[in-house]
């Protein structure tokens, strides 16, 4: 079911809110059908083929040589930069290996190795987000440094910032073409820190994803050429990556600082899940059922499609709202939150 246009809604927490049963009834439905265990060879086939498309399109790049057709390269690549990320997460909510070494190892490759992402890095900001989703002051992704998601947030602004807040609706797309960027360059800073685990073997494999990245770009393409194939490339992942988790919580409700609310109606309540078939399954890598997602982290991928029929019939039983939309719905609906929460607080 989809759900009305929500404003900036920041919820306090209510008496009697504890209702761990609920979620212990839930869990075990979910594991009696068998949906958290792993699944190796949807695994492996999944891994293969995406290790293929990158050699594919690699070799496609150097065949191609020195030519404008290499921007076609370029949107290729960023798709697959993409998939590989997707792999790197569920990689790193543990859905693949029931070994912490391994899933870490293939989150290394997909991250730092294959799209010069700091997997570590990553693995902790995403997993303070999974326990404190849309929660003011404990979720990075609504810290509002770039995009605020309050009036709070909004008052604070100043100059440039205001402005830029109060256009963020209209801007968001746009801003998504630096995402990528942006990624890249939280990992090295983040990677400068001498407190970083695992540092040194995280910035060698980021120091041979750039090197052999930048070397091949520059082999390859005239310098024009070459600055317009990065740009291009970087832009175009940025885009994807950011318009792939952009429909899971914007414009969901906001809770407050000091909330505590149980695991099971944070999730829910903060989560929205994407319909469209196999084909948004594809395009969104299965996290457009960021409900399951949450409320399972560490469910494979592939079950979490077989997981939405058990967790939203335990939703209608317990009286909580499953939202759902249509992809376009849910970017409406981000993007007129974004619009509500820039403009509040601020002058006309």
């Amino acid at each position: 079911m989809s759900t009305p246009d929500i404003a900036v809604t920041v919820v306090r927490p209510g008496p009697n809110n504890r209702r761990g049963s609920d979620y212990a009834e839930l869990l075990s439905r979910v594991r009696q059908a068998g949906l958290l265990d792993r699944r190796p060879t949807y695994y492996t086939v999944k891994i293969a083929i995406n290790a293929l498309l990158i050699v594919a399109g690699w070799t496609l790049f150097v065949l191609l040589g020195d030519s404008w057709w290499q921007l076609a390269t370029a949107g290729y690549l960023a798709v697959v930069f993409t998939h590989s990320g997707f792999l790197g997460h569920d990689a790193g909510h543990r859905q693949i290996f029931r070994s912490r070494r391994a899933n870490r190892l293939v989150g290394l490759l997909h991250g730092n190795l294959a799209i010069g992402l700091a997997f570590g890095w990553w693995v902790d900001k995403h997993h303070r987000h999974h326990a404190h989703p849309n929660q003011e002051g404990h979720d990075p992704d609504i810290s509002g440094n770039a995009i605020v998601f309050t009036d709070t947030q909004a008052r604070g602004r100043r100059g440039v910032g205001r402005l830029l807040a109060r256009y963020q609706a209209h801007l968001f797309f746009p801003m998504l073409l630096l995402e990528g960027i942006a990624l890249h360059v939280a990992s090295v800073r983040a990677l400068s820190r001498s407190t970083y685990r695992e540092r040194g073997r995280e910035a060698l494999l980021l120091g041979l994803h750039a090197a052999a990245y930048l070397t091949a770009v520059v082999l390859v393409l005239s310098p024009m050429r070459a600055l317009v194939f990065v740009v291009v490339q970087q832009g175009l992942f940025g885009l994807y990556l950011g318009s792939v988790f952009a429909p899971n919580h914007k414009g969901m409700p906001i809770l407050a600082e000091d909330d505590d609310t149980d695991f099971l109606r944070r999730q829910v309540l903060t989560s929205r899940n994407v319909s469209g078939g196999r084909l948004v399954d594809f395009l969104l890598g299965g996290l457009n059922y960021q409900i399951e997602h949450h409320l399972f982290p560490s469910m494979p991928r592939a079950s979490l499609r077989h997981a939405r029929p058990i967790v939203r019939a335990h939703c209608r039983q317990h009286g909580l709202p499953y939202v759902e939309t249509s992809l376009f719905d849910s970017y409406r609906q981000a993007l007129r939150h974004m619009h509500t929460a820039g403009r509040s607080g601020q002058p006309v």
